[in-house]
């Protein structure tokens, strides 16, 4: 690891403030298996649920829970999981990808990278994407409890603190 990054992961925040935001026609919070477990994991990492709901796949929901997220001043990030694929139901990923500001490529193709590792070329079906919205950093995971734990384990708990320092900066 370079010092640069070492430094910044140093000096970045104990504790990200998170809302998770489950998508899904189907699920609820009591049958929120995938939601449930990014909360616990974040909270044992020492970060913060500031803000957890499940909502069905219908772009202007997605959009309004992005909105009053990136307007409150007590969350830095927003963690979607579900509706990435490529479904018919399947709209997170437009109805959030349109507005970021700022798209961090490399999330969604490591995402892929390790997932194909694991599944196969079926990985390539995924649209995991992550960025900045008004100075939020917004992931969007799939909704199975697999891919959750991938991109969660991999890819956002050991980064989230980082990636939280430079939105800061």
């Amino acid at each position: 690891m370079s010092r640069s990054v070492a430094a910044h992961r140093a000096a970045a925040p104990e504790t990200v403030r998170c809302a998770v935001v489950t998508v899904s026609d189907s699920r609820t919070p009591e049958t929120d298996e995938s939601g449930q477990w990014i909360k616990e994991q974040l909270q044992a990492a020492g970060h913060a649920v500031v803000y957890y709901t499940v909502i069905p796949d219908e772009p202007s929901r997605v959009v309004a829970v992005l909105d009053e997220m990136a307007g409150r001043d007590d969350c830095d990030a927003v963690l979607f999981n579900g509706g990435t694929g490529i479904a018919r139901r399947d709209t997170t990923y437009e109805a959030v990808s349109q507005r970021l500001e700022k798209r961090l490529d490399g999330y969604g193709e490591l995402f892929r990278m390790l997932s194909y590792q694991e599944i196969g070329p079926a990985a390539m079906l995924s649209r995991a994407v992550a960025g900045v919205y008004r100075g939020k950093f917004v992931a969007l995971m799939p909704g199975s409890p697999h891919a959750v734990k991938l991109a969660m384990e991999k890819l956002l708990l050991p980064e989230l603190a980082h990636i939280i320092f430079e939105l800061r900066r």
